[in-house]
């Protein structure tokens, strides 16, 4: 088959170096246009883009996919299939329908929970034990297409959110090295998704990464596991913000809701409004660079007894 690949982030690079390992015919990669990134603001190419280039593969770099000059641009790869992986863009009727086979997406969730932009993020937050990949169909609805090949995985103890990203992506590019021949073959089992169990991951912010250390202390933690290592789970100290990484429920320890009850060399020990408290093992204060919580209170960053808010 004749496969245009459609992806951006890191979490899609597997995926298309997957393809590309099994000598897959890969006509064409898809992919956002290059960004400016880092307080240089150096335009850079995705990451996927860095791969095709790298590989000789023709790249298109709409800044929607769609319109008449691209879809002619689209046509003239003459796909059999499109591989959807984290584009960052919803494809219009127009372009599902083109390649003979349609169009595939690997979503990391097991759906139909999480569908939205954020699954791997919002599984951790909700303290989900399980979580996979699904390579579905492609609809114009959000997610919502029928299930082509489903795979399954726990969520580990103390596991953050880029740890899982990675995981999940090398899953994913095994699912569809497994669902292509079934494809191409005619012999892949679409089953549609319940219309029960439908929940949403909204794109990832920083408001939402904010900290509330009145609530469960196991919340806390989560919260700082599943925003690391982006955005970055964040709280304040005299009115500075502070992202904090490496966040594990100490339940036998207790105080007033944000207070510092210790920092010692596995981390920072803050209260929360029930549940115990949460020890912080990494800091990135605003204007500073990451590093380990007992050096940022050895540089008179913190003290026991400062409160976070």
């Amino acid at each position: 088959m004749r496969i245009v690949f459609w992806g951006t982030p890191a979490f899609a690079v597997p995926a298309l170096a997957a393809l590309l390992g099994e000598g897959a015919d890969v006509v064409g990669v898809v992919t956002q246009p290059d960004k400016p990134v880092g307080r240089q603001r150096t335009v850079t190419p995705p990451p996927v883009k860095a791969l095709a280039v790298a590989e000789g593969l023709p790249v298109l770099q709409p800044e929607k996919p769609r319109g008449d000059p691209f879809l002619g641009e689209l046509s003239a790869l003459a796909p059999d299939l499109n591989v959807v992986v984290a584009y960052g863009h919803l494809l219009p009727q127009a372009v599902i329908d083109l390649p003979r086979h349609g169009t595939i997406n690997i979503h990391a969730s097991l759906l139909p929970r999480w569908r939205g932009a954020a699954p791997i993020e919002a599984a951790i937050l909700a303290g989900d034990g399980e979580t996979g990949v699904c390579i579905m169909r492609m609809v114009l609805a959000l997610d919502a297409g029928d299930v082509l090949l489903e795979r399954r995985t726990p969520i580990l103890p103390d596991e953050t959110g880029g740890e899982l990203t990675q995981r999940l992506s090398e899953l994913g590019a095994q699912a569809l090295l497994e669902v292509l021949p079934q494809i191409e073959g005619g012999t892949a089992v679409a089953r549609p998704q319940p219309t029960e169990g439908v929940t949403y991951a909204g794109k990832l912010s920083r408001e939402a990464a904010r900290l509330d250390w009145t609530g469960n202390a196991a919340a806390v933690a989560r919260t700082i596991r599943a925003y690391d290592p982006r955005p970055g789970a964040w709280t304040t100290l005299r009115g500075e913000a502070v992202k904090c990484y490496g966040g594990r429920l100490e339940q036998d320890a207790h105080g007033d809701p944000g207070l510092v009850l210790d920092v010692a060399e596995h981390g920072m020990l803050v209260a929360c409004g029930s549940g115990g408290a949460v020890r912080v093992g990494y800091v990135h204060p605003a204007g500073g660079r990451r590093l380990a919580a007992l050096d940022w209170r050895q540089r008179r960053g913190v003290a026991v007894g400062d409160v976070l808010q």
